[in-house]
Formats: structure tokens, C-alpha cells, sequence
């Protein structure tokens, strides 16, 4: 066994957010060692021009993570998406002239439900933002043909609502300006799944999730290389890793998420675990990077687009 020196970090070296994952990569120890890695991995994923699958779990979007999510897919980094469809009501929300607002763990929820207040953590919105997005949503519907709706799949609507959106920021109005697909495959366990009930009740609507599936494996198995970057877990980190068993599993692989694996959780389990299913390739490279994604993620956009720079003008 060959061991390698702890290189340590130092603050002079650390001038720019780069600096600093590259100083956690040299060190490669501890949680510091594993985020530098990642920002390396991220940075082999785009320059080898992999298919980069983006999944998208938790209250991200509604935390301050928008732009930054946004920023990534304008940056030419993300093949595709995979997100929950909280993050697709809220980033409409947002687009709409919605708010979210800085609250407290520590709420006294039902003066809140008075208020006509909904918490997520400390990220609270206000309930008449969603009376917006209902109109929204049933002018968008009803504004589809018929035939259209007969057999609609959800990356088709979500290509829809983005393309339907002014708002500069929203990562949904940007992924259909950059040809990237947006999937969703648990998109009824949100507001938009009611939106999508009330509307049936009266009108022609076939949701079609296995055009979604099509078009997916399409994407996976036309692939040179496939990464991935998982925001969290859940279903869109299963949903991509389920999709590559078709090409025998990522080639790269980020996983940022406080979730353990002692429960055998998907969303705490290692990527490497996937090697047992097919899911992730034997080669691959991949690091599981334990911390909160509103943390981590802005470090690791901030990174790739210094890196990308340099990229431009011949220095890296």
C-alpha cells in the first residue's frame, strides 16, 4: 500500500472558491477531500463531454438554490433533468412573482396555517402564491389541443410550462431554451399532480409516463459517457440510475446528501452500491459527498465555471 501525504490547506492559496476545492482535493481527507473530489469529477463529466443527468430532490429550489440550478444549465453542464415535482411548482411559483421566505425550525406552525403560511424547514411561502399557480396551470391545460393531451408525457408538459415562463431565472424556462429534457416521474405528489386531477375531471388529459421512459432510455443508451449528479435522492436519483442499467451504469457519479446508509436507504446509499445492481459501471468514478446540498452546491457551480474559464482562454 502506497500512502500519499496530507497536503494541507492553506488560506493564501485559497483566494477564489476554485482555490479552495482545489486545496481540499490535494488534501483528500475527511469531508474537505471529498468535495474537492467531487468538483474534479464534475470537471472530467463536462470536459469529457459526458450526458450529465441532473436529479433534483428536496425543497431545493424553494431554499435559494434556483439561480443556482439555473446557472448550472445555462453553463452548457446538464444533458438532462430529473427533479421532483416540488421544485417544478416552486420554481413556477417563483416565475409567477411568488416569494419564499427566511423562517425558523422553531415555528408555532398553526399560528402559521392561520396566516395562511406553509413551512418547509425554515422556508416559509405564503398559500395565496398558489392561487396563481392554479390559474396557471389550468390556462396552460386548457390552452394544449386535445390531441395533445390524449397522450401527454410529463417531459413534453414541463417542456410546455417552460416555455410558457418570462422569468429569466426559472431553471425550467432555461432547460427549454438549452434543449434539455426535464423529467419527473413522481410529478402527481405535487401541486401540480391536483392541477392535473381537477383539470381531467372536465377535460380530455392521458399522462403518458412511458413516453417519458422512452425517451429516457433513448438518452441513456445513445450516450458516449453518462454522469450524474444527484441532489439529494429519492426518486430522481432512482429514476436515472434505473434508466443506465441499460448501458451498464454511470460512468460518473456525485452524490451530495446527509442521508446515511444505515437504513438502506436509495437516498443514503453509496454510489458505489450500485455496482451490485448495474447501475453504476465498475470503472466509474464517483464520491458521496455527506452535507447539505444549499451548502455544497454553489461551491461546486462556482468551481466548474472558474475552471470552464480557464477552458476558454487556454490556461487550464
Amino acid at each position: 500500500m502506497r500512502l500519499r501525504r496530507v497536503e494541507h490547506v492553506s488560506a493564501e492559496e485559497c483566494r477564489s472558491v476554485d482555490g479552495l476545492m482545489r486545496a481540499y482535493a490535494r488534501a483528500g481527507v475527511l469531508g474537505a477531500g471529498a468535495l474537492g473530489e467531487a468538483c474534479n469529477i464534475l470537471e472530467e463529466m463536462v470536459r469529457e463531454r459526458a450526458r450529465v443527468f441532473l436529479g433534483i430532490a428536496g425543497c431545493i429550489v424553494a431554499g435559494g438554490m434556483r439561480r443556482v440550478v439555473t446557472e448550472l444549465i445555462r453553463m452548457g453542464a446538464v444533458g438532462a433533468v430529473v427533479t421532483n415535482g416540488a421544485s417544478v411548482v416552486h420554481d413556477v411559483v417563483e416565475a409567477l412573482g411568488g416569494e419564499h421566505y427566511a423562517g425558523s425550525f422553531c415555528a408555532a406552525d398553526a399560528e402559521l396555517h392561520e396566516r395562511g403560511i406553509g413551512r418547509m424547514g425554515n422556508v416559509y411561502t405564503k398559500m395565496e402564491s398558489f392561487t396563481a399557480f392554479e390559474d396557471y396551470m389550468q390556462g396552460l391545460l386548457a390552452g394544449m389541443s386535445e390531441q395533445q393531451r390524449s397522450n401527454l408525457s410529463v417531459r413534453e408538459l414541463l417542456s410546455e410550462i417552460g416555455a410558457s415562463l418570462k422569468d429569466r431565472h426559472s431553471f425550467l424556462r432555461a432547460a427549454h431554451e438549452k434543449g434539455v429534457p426535464v423529467f419527473s416521474p413522481a410529478i402527481t405528489d405535487s401541486m401540480v399532480g391536483l392541477q392535473l386531477f381537477f383539470f381531467s375531471q372536465n377535460n380530455t388529459l392521458v399522462l403518458n409516463a412511458v413516453k417519458d421512459m422512452r425517451e429516457m432510455a433513448q438518452l441513456v443508451i445513445e450516450a458516449e459517457r453518462v454522469g450524474a449528479l444527484f441532489l439529494g435522492g429519492g426518486v430522481p436519483k432512482h429514476y436515472i440510475l434505473g434508466a443506465c442499467l441499460l448501458r451498464g451504469g454511470i460512468d460518473y457519479g456525485i452524490q451530495i446528501t446527509l442521508d446515511r446508509e444505515d437504513a438502506g436507504s436509495l437516498s443514503g446509499a453509496k454510489l458505489e452500491e450500485g455496482v451490485s445492481w448495474g447501475k453504476t459501471a465498475r470503472h466509474a468514478r464517483v464520491v458521496s459527498v455527506t452535507g447539505d446540498v444549499t451548502m455544497v452546491l454553489p461551491l461546486l457551480v462556482a468551481s466548474l465555471r472558474e475552471r470552464m474559464k480557464e477552458w476558454r482562454e487556454g490556461t487550464g
